[in-house]
């Protein structure tokens, strides 16, 4: 009977250690799925209405700026040859609210926990929702592909160790399912934000400046002190649209690759809603500096500015030319002639070429707008 009671009692604690193991092993199982929930997205509060938000000064030059604008507590705002699509807010009381909104933001970010440390150019890399983090500075070209769902949240951050500027160079972000924009892919920055010739997405927020150079920012710059803006495309996301009973035609000639160029880009189009609630139409655009050559059919249209009588000011078509290319042309009509019409470009292919052209006045050419 005492050797039955030791085997029982053996058993007994044997039993119990698996138990434990098990137990364990699925913490450990679990850990990564918790690790992924972690991040939460900031709430930007009055900031999330803005394109671009400044602390000294907020500067535009030939540039297309789709959400408000605003500085604080500086009141500088220079527009040079730039399209804003939004409401300018130079010190006032809306503008205070949005950059206090944002330095809240700006430290709920600074306090979430990493999941996993970054290094490199992140060029071929792919990511699974989570927050990541660069100890230093970040230099990034290539491409970046975000592989998840369009409600998923990433964090990146970086100058986690005190001190980091983010400087992008030729380099794109690709979100899932192939949108360009997405409400929470969120880039905390240390210091100052430079990009140059790349295709940028999500809200970024620096501790310094930010300034863009040609390309695109599907998202958001906000910055402590200045955000600078050329030649560049810079679109909130979520901005509603305005959907039109208007037909849009137009050709001529553009200065590529900037306004003050010699080089030319011609342009012929026509684009209009359809009975199903879509558009119908066709773009065809050369530009002759860079031999890109873009033909398809349009497949949406929008207004997106109005005069105060409200007639239409501003609208952008867009469609798809062949693959994985597809484009988005916004145009403004200012009556005949049309020697100051405008039309600008937007370009982008996952495997091949990617053009951003701002809104230039047009040459040889006229757009008109047929109610």
């Amino acid at each position: 009977m005492k050797n039955l009671m030791v085997r029982t009692h053996t058993f007994t604690m044997l039993t119990s250690r698996l138990a434990v193991i098990v137990l364990f092993a699925a913490l450990l199982s679990a850990a990564p799925f918790h690790a992924k929930l972690a991040q939460n997205a900031p709430n930007l509060g009055a900031a999330a209405s803005f394109a671009v938000l400044g602390g000294s000064a907020v500067t535009l030059t030939d540039s297309i700026v789709t959400g408000d604008v605003g500085v604080y507590p500086g009141t500088a705002v220079t527009n040079t040859r730039s399209t804003i699509i939004g409401t300018v807010h130079a010190g006032d009381a809306v503008a205070q609210k949005a950059y206090e909104d944002f330095l809240a933001a700006y430290t709920a970010l600074a306090g979430e926990q990493c999941t996993e440390i970054l290094t490199g150019t992140l060029d071929g890399v792919t990511l699974a929702p989570g927050v990541y983090c660069f100890a230093a500075a970040a230099t990034l070209t290539g491409q970046l592909t975000l592989n998840g769902s369009s409600t998923d949240t990433w964090i990146f951050k970086i100058g986690t160790g005190g001190t980091g500027a983010l400087t992008a160079t030729d380099f794109s972000v690709i979100m899932p399912g192939g949108e360009t924009c997405n409400n929470n892919v969120f880039w905390w920055v240390a210091d100052a934000v430079t990009l140059t010739r790349s295709f940028f997405t999500g809200s970024i927020l620096a501790g310094d400046s930010i300034t863009v150079t040609g390309g695109s920012l599907d998202g958001q710059a906000l910055a402590k002190v200045a955000v600078t803006l050329t030649d560049t495309d810079v679109a909130v996301c979520g901005t509603p649209p305005y959907y039109p009973s208007i037909k849009v035609t137009g050709g001529g000639q553009i200065p590529v690759p900037d306004p003050n160029s010699t080089g030319r880009a011609t342009f012929g189009f026509n684009a209009q809603p359809d009975k199903s609630g879509g558009a119908k139409g066709n773009l065809n655009y050369v530009n002759h500096v860079t031999g890109l050559h873009v033909n398809g059919p349009v497949t949406s249209i929008q207004v997106i500015a109005i005069y105060p009588d409200g007639s239409p000011k501003t609208i952008r078509f867009s469609g798809t030319c062949g693959g994985t290319c597809s484009f988005s042309v916004m145009v403004e009509d200012h009556g005949e002639p049309g020697t100051i019409d405008k039309f600008g470009i937007r370009v982008t292919d996952a495997g091949g070429p990617t053009e951003v052209t701002s809104q230039r006045v047009i040459s040889q050419g006229n757009i008109q707008f047929h109610k």
